[in-house]
């Protein structure tokens, strides 16, 4: 399946109660989308999420429903090490 970057702004600093995130997952969970991790701005108004999907309208109905942002959504490849980069 795709791996997508989502980035998103809030307007206000980001807390995530976790019901929210539960609620969250279930939308995913619908929507066929999964949420493997993200990493938030030390100011906490962005989030950079990484998701496996089927396509980025899946995540974009995804983030309707939960009523987050989805401000970029990037398709990215496979990981690869920074030691396997940084040994070229």
């Amino acid at each position: 399946m795709p791996l997508y970057v989502i980035e998103r702004t809030f307007a206000e600093r980001l807390e995530l109660p976790e019901d929210v995130v539960r609620r969250i997952d279930d939308v995913n969970a619908d929507e066929g989308v999964s949420w493997l991790f993200s990493f938030i701005s030390a100011d906490r108004l962005r989030t950079y999420c990484l998701y496996e999907a089927p396509s980025p309208d899946a995540i974009m109905e995804a983030a309707r429903r939960a009523n987050v942002p989805a401000d970029e959504i990037v398709e990215v490849s496979k990981f690869v090490p920074a030691e396997v980069i940084g040994s070229t």
